[in-house]
């Protein structure tokens, strides 16, 4: 098995040695059970959210960037229409991708999602061809990191490469958001795709919906002195989904009163002017996700800015900003019919203690029972690590990388 050393290093960093026997051990397992053949390899990462917590579903802007946990396959060219997935763990996907009408037996199920990226690569006008793949991940399930994105990304990168196609990272993204609604029946947004497909950190501005701007944002993370950390509370995600659906509602409600569908059509100088009014039909709680909305929305830009003139203090600071501010007042740290239940909390507290200024920490993805980010001094990370695994459990804390590139065949 020849890979090129250069590209196991710029995906993976110091951890590249212990992925090429990763890839090896996956050939082995595919051969195993498909036989010999001409096997090719992909990748595609999961991605962690940077800045913009909630700004998305009212047309706001957010970051993200991918890091270096993924979905990887290996991959054979085969003749006719069949596609065949076998996702270490789960029974294998076989999909005819002659048919690609909506299953409803198939909602929810990874085979939806492979004929829906057959789809929508037929409805741009690109070819599909079959194959067969055998596929690992090690993106944390659970922990905002979008393992499901990098599976569409996955499907949606070999189809480009196994066609010559060499389709634009963006439109695999677009592709792979159109699967995940329409096939798989899920109402996403697109930055969870679109991080995973064009890597490294990017800006994504939803203003217009139909024709988001992205933008990518080069800067080497890996010689910042600095590592993600992505902690897992073990929370209790049970019933939360009332808790995660108010926030949208909150915060439309007020665009609602100025006659708007959404935030980013109004101003926080005209929610300012009319407070009084808004309090009294939206409640206290919707203008103060409000507020966070506004502000956290401006932040994106300043964040992009920071990247862009290489001042990392001034990222930290900002993602520091943005994480008070989901506390404060986005407030989605704990759901409120739980109060006992506090676990970010507690391990927002004690990774403030141990970074005493440095780096940044916030609370990542949609919060209440959810996960923890943190900037860390690479000379802090022990201790750091040590620390909220005394509160979370041995493996609780993981230790990323942002990666530079998204998907992508691995040669």
């Amino acid at each position: 098995m020849n890979i090129s050393e250069n590209i196991l290093k710029t995906l993976y960093g110091e951890k590249a040695e212990a992925q090429k026997k990763r890839y090896e051990a996956l050939a082995e397992k595919f051969t195993g059970l498909y036989g010999e053949g001409d096997i090719r390899f992909f990748s595609a990462p999961g991605r962690t959210e940077v800045g913009g917590n909630h700004t998305d579903h009212n047309h706001g802007r957010v970051m993200a960037a991918a890091v270096d946990l993924d979905v990887i396959a290996a991959v054979r060219e085969e003749e006719g229409s069949v596609v065949r997935v076998k996702s270490e763990g789960f029974p294998e996907d076989v999909v005819d991708i002659s048919d690609l009408s909506v299953k409803e037996a198939e909602k929810n199920t990874s085979s939806a999602l492979i004929r829906g990226v057959a789809a929508g690569f037929k409805n741009a006008g690109l070819p599909v061809k079959g194959f067969t793949a055998y596929t690992t991940s090690n993106v944390l399930k659970g922990s905002g990191l979008s393992s499901s994105a990098a599976f569409e990304v996955l499907i949606g990168t070999i189809f480009s490469y196994l066609c010559g196609s060499n389709v634009d990272s963006v439109k695999i993204a677009q592709i792979a958001q159109y699967a995940e609604n329409v096939y798989f029946g899920k109402p996403s947004g697109l930055m969870d795709q679109m991080a995973s497909s064009v890597g490294g950190f990017i800006t994504i501005d939803f203003e217009d919906t139909e024709n988001p701007v992205i933008e990518s944002i080069p800067f080497d993370f890996g010689g910042s002195g600095y590592s993600l950390c992505i902690v897992d509370t073990k929370g209790n995600h049970a019933d939360l989904t009332p808790e995660y659906a108010a926030i949208p509602a909150e915060m439309k409600s007020v665009a609602e009163f100025f006659g708007k569908n959404y935030l980013r059509e109004i101003t926080r100088e005209q929610l300012t002017e009319n407070i009084a009014a808004v309090r009294e039909k939206c409640g206290d709680r919707a203008v103060s996700r409000a507020y966070h909305f506004f502000d956290d929305n401006d932040r994106v830009g300043r964040e992009a800015s920071a990247l862009k003139n290489g001042d990392i203090n001034e990222f930290l600071w900002l993602v520091t900003e943005s994480g008070n501010s989901s506390f404060k007042y986005l407030q989605n740290i704990f759901p409120v019919k739980s109060p006992g239940e506090q676990g970010l909390v507690l391990g927002l507290y004690t990774a403030e203690k141990i970074l005493g200024g440095r780096g940044a920490v916030r609370v990542h993805g949609g919060g209440f029972a959810g996960t923890i980010q943190a900037f860390v001094p690479n000379n802090l990370l022990d201790n750091y690590r040590n620390a909220l695994e005394n509160i979370f459990g041995e493996g609780s804390c993981y230790v990323l990388s942002i990666r530079p590139v998204g998907g992508v065949e691995i040669k």
